[in-house]
């Protein structure tokens, strides 16, 4: 038999986008606030409840290699009932805002049929989010799994269509580019949808600026994270571990470089130590380095994986291994000469001092000038005032101050960010928004315009201040 084309594969996607497309047609005139509110909740429970989770992450694991099932547990429940949480009580239908002031009145309307490019990582939470987010504004959406995520999208939707069945809500709007997954089903979804969500290769997401279609694509993350001499040591040694080994490190949000300042360096090292972290020596750490940048790229066989098969992958071993949780690699320097500077994906962090605060603000501007620029930075610090000037100075869309950084990047329940997966890196990271991907982002609105008293300003009331400055 003759291998498939690439016209077979628009075909295939160009068949399901029209399905999607009268389903949301359909799904829009009867729209309502209930009925979207509906939607949005039966997609979340079809994750949510907890023997699907299980299932579902427990696959996710079986066929990417990535990550733990314990985790994936943990954030398919926690992302999706924070974003559930987020949406309660959004108006996403009819009239959002009537402003008797400027005459305008603001009306939600659907994006249309979104196309949503997810993750190796995250096959399940991610999507999750995307759907719901679609749902609530009153759009289809049409998912494109990596090929290592196809099966577990595939049971994903038929899950969300079962609870579909439950309420009447047609299957048709929710649904994924056929299988097996292919460059080419993906650029015709690109082109075809009226909304690309890219999360995930930086590939795919240069791919969707460049498609024709409006798309929200999301940076790289390198998360650098300050240590200064004025942190509770013990507190950020904790809340480091638990970020940096949740789910193994797939999260674009875990922390790939510290920057510790000199003065508390060896006291907080020991606080890692007692979570878990293992400094590495020299030998050992050029053998890790090699085995996990050796060959141009990341090594598949360390990435997203429990640390003993890290540590044997690398032929090394570690002091106390039954409490180890993740190892440090001392950075020898920052840039493309020095992989260790970049995005890991691995229990493996970089370590470096710093002489004082300054300086580990130079060093963490240097990383992401490198890679990461534009998503987020950490920092552990009893001084805010530090926290302003790293939010002043570098090029950072989020500074997260005293937080395991990968439960808080994304929303937490302690702080007020949205809950999302994917997020945003401004004109830093190359990207069209700046915040975390939500709910906002996947409606249109209409703007009635009426008359008001005009407000003309005289050029005084203008340039008064101007020109007592200056002249005329």
């Amino acid at each position: 038999m003759d291998a498939p084309t690439h016209t077979d594969d628009a075909a295939q996607v160009d068949a399901v986008m029209d399905r999607a497309r009268a389903a949301q047609a359909r799904y829009e005139a009867a729209g309502s606030q209930a009925l979207y509110d509906r939607a949005a909740l039966a997609a979340g429970w079809a994750l949510m409840q907890p023997g699907r989770n299980a299932e579902l992450a427990a696959m996710a694991v079986e066929t990417t290699g990535l990550g733990n099932v314990a985790d994936k547990i943990t954030k398919n429940h926690r992302k999706t009932l924070g974003l559930l949480r987020d949406i309660a009580g959004a108006v996403t239908h009819g009239v959002i805002r009537d402003d008797f002031a400027t005459g305008i009145t603001e009306i939600a309307r659907p994006k249309g049929v979104i196309g949503a490019v997810v993750p190796s990582t995250n096959p399940v939470a991610t999507p999750t989010n995307n759907v719901v987010n679609a749902l609530k504004c009153g759009n289809a959406i049409v998912l494109s799994p990596s090929p290592k995520g196809n099966r577990v999208c595939e049971r994903l939707i038929a899950h969300i269509h079962a609870e579909f069945a439950k309420v009447g809500l047609d299957p048709a709007l929710v649904q994924m580019v056929p299988a097996p997954s292919s460059k080419a089903k993906t650029q015709r979804l690109m082109e075809t949808c009226d909304l690309l969500v890219v999360t995930g290769s930086q590939d795919n997401v240069r791919r969707a600026y460049s498609s024709g279609t409006p798309a929200l694509g999301v940076g790289a993350g390198n998360v650098t994270v300050i240590v200064d001499e004025t942190a509770d040591l013990n507190d950020a040694a904790a809340k480091i571990t638990a970020s940096k080994t949740f789910d193994n490190a797939t999260s674009c949000s875990s922390e790939n470089a510290l920057v510790v300042v000199d003065a508390i360096r060896e006291d907080f090292l020991a606080a890692l130590h007692r979570t878990g972290g293992r400094l590495l020596g020299a030998a050992d750490a050029a053998r890790l380095k090699d085995a996990l940048f050796g060959g141009g790229g990341l090594n598949r066989h360390m990435i997203a994986r429990d640390l003993p098969q890290v540590l044997d992958v690398a032929d090394i071993a570690v002091a106390e291994p039954e409490t180890a949780r993740f190892v440090l690699i001392e950075g020898d320097g920052i840039g493309p000469g020095h992989p260790e500077s970049g995005e890991k994906l691995s229990l493996v962090t970089t370590l470096y001092t710093a002489r004082d605060f300054g300086e580990a603000k130079a060093v963490t501007a240097r990383i992401l000038a490198h890679q990461g620029a534009g998503h987020s930075v950490g920092l552990h610090s009893a001084d805010d005032a530090r926290a302003r000037e790293l939010g002043h100075t570098l090029p950072t869309c989020r500074v997260i101050v005293n937080q395991a950084h990968c439960f808080a990047t994304g929303g937490a329940f302690d702080n007020g960010m949205p809950f999302s997966l994917s997020m945003g890196c401004g004109s830093w990271g190359g990207n069209s928004i700046d915040d975390n991907l939500h709910w906002r982002h996947f409606l249109n609105t209409t703007k009635i315009v009426r008359t008001i008293p005009a407000r003309e300003p005289g050029l005084e009331e203008i340039f008064g201040d101007y020109w007592q400055a200056a002249g005329r």
